[in-house]
């Protein structure tokens, strides 16, 4: 077995606190770290699968499981330490992977692959994983601009997520596939802790993929509605659509569009079907 540290893969009275989205967390929106956290959890995706014969034509309403897989890349042959004691490998392997420092603030956290599995979990549910990506906080405040009577999103504050989607858009994804594989027993430990002994992760991590990828760049200015302690889009249809996914278009359209590319990439290395993918 291989040695894993030898694996390369402003003054006066304070003014009323501004409005927030009524839909995201509180104080700063988590898309960054979700975004982030699900381009790396990628990695845990349908381990090492054979193809299956290919079946009769199919349509993207089908579901993946119906659709053939290709060969994933294999892991490293590496002893793995119980999932309590699994911190210091998956530092060293995330580290050979990624030296940027959105990858190193969330690594300083514990209990990694846990943290992993509820992330996942939570935007598969279309839910905001805040809570568990402090680490990953963007800088700087949610910004607006007022403009013809209207308010809307200030350009500006995409900038704050730019670190995050450098740190996924530098991401070699069939390193990424291969350290899936080599992590793929603990991460199905963990989930299995959390949700049940028969529960399958590999489910959950497409549907938390998928669920990001029907997130829509809007390429135009983005209006919303003011109350006083909160925002909203004025458009139903961004309104409508989840929490996290809410959450992921404060990125901004060239964020969004680094991340989406990267997820479809990492996702052709561990053989995911195109079909079971929204379309570009």
């Amino acid at each position: 077995m291989a040695d894993f540290d030898d694996i390369s893969f402003d003054s006066g009275p304070a003014p009323d606190p501004p409005p927030r989205f009524s839909s995201g967390p509180p104080l700063w929106p988590i898309a960054a770290g979700a975004a982030l956290v699900v381009a790396l959890a990628a990695l845990w995706y349908f381990g090492r699968r054979t193809p299956t014969p290919a079946p009769a034509p199919q349509t993207a309403a089908q579901t993946s499981a119906a659709l053939p897989r290709r060969a994933a890349e294999p892991g490293e042959p590496i002893d793995l330490p119980p999932l309590d004691q699994s911190d210091k490998l998956v530092r060293t392997l995330l580290s050979h992977l990624s030296s940027h420092p959105a990858v190193a603030a969330w690594l300083t956290t514990d209990g990694l692959i846990r943290n992993f599995t509820v992330v996942v979990t939570n935007i598969a549910n279309g839910e905001t994983p805040a809570m568990h990506l402090k680490p990953l906080r963007p800088a700087g405040s949610f910004a607006t601009k007022r403009e013809r009577g209207l308010t809307w999103i200030d350009p500006a504050s995409y900038a704050r997520y730019d670190g995050a989607a450098a740190a996924i858009d530098g991401l070699d994804a069939r390193s990424a596939a291969r350290l899936y594989a080599t992590l793929k027993p603990r991460v199905d430990d963990a989930y299995h802790e959390l949700i049940g002994p028969d529960a399958n992760f590999d489910r959950t991590l497409e549907k938390a993929i998928v669920h990001l990828l029907r997130t829509p760049v809007v390429d135009r200015d983005v209006e919303l509605r003011t109350g006083r302690v909160s925002y909203a889009f004025a458009d139903p249809a961004l309104e409508g659509l989840s929490a996290v996914q809410r959450q992921f278009l404060r990125m901004g359209p060239r964020n969004v569009r680094l991340v989406k590319a990267k997820l479809r990439a990492v996702a052709g290395f561990l053989g995911i079907p195109d079909l079971a993918l929204p379309p570009e």
